[in-house]
């Protein structure tokens, strides 16, 4: 019954053997020489000189959500255009409605000016 298992748990096990083994490897021979030098922090060579929790503007959230979003998009646009004459007119409208959508939330977000940068 759980044989359909194995080759899923082998997949898992050899992927953490893989992550893990490197830096296992790196740990126990690799040199261990710190300083201060290695040990300060490091921003653009200059030392800190803001606290690492101040606040971002709100459009950046939105220009990163907005490069997700189509990024998304093309995404599942090469797939699609992959398997076009299997799934036939109905995909192909399928994927109309889709890019319709997005085409939408787009003319909004450029009418409400989310897209300029001040």
């Amino acid at each position: 019954m759980l044989e359909g298992y194995f080759p899923i748990l082998l997949f898992i096990f050899v992927g953490i053997v893989m992550g893990v083994a490197p830096m296992l490897a790196g740990a126990i021979l690799g040199p261990h020489r710190p300083n201060d030098e290695k040990l300060s922090p490091y921003e653009c060579g200059f030392e800190a000189f803001e606290d690492a929790r101040m606040k971002f503007d709100v459009r950046y959230y939105l220009v990163a959500i907005l490069f997700i979003l189509f990024d998304l998009e093309i995404a599942f646009l090469f797939p699609w255009a992959i398997v076009l004459k299997e799934i036939g007119m109905f995909g192909f409208v399928a994927m109309l409605v889709f890019l319709g959508i997005l085409t939408v939330g787009f003319a909004y977000e450029w009418m409400k000016g989310a897209l300029e940068w001040e």
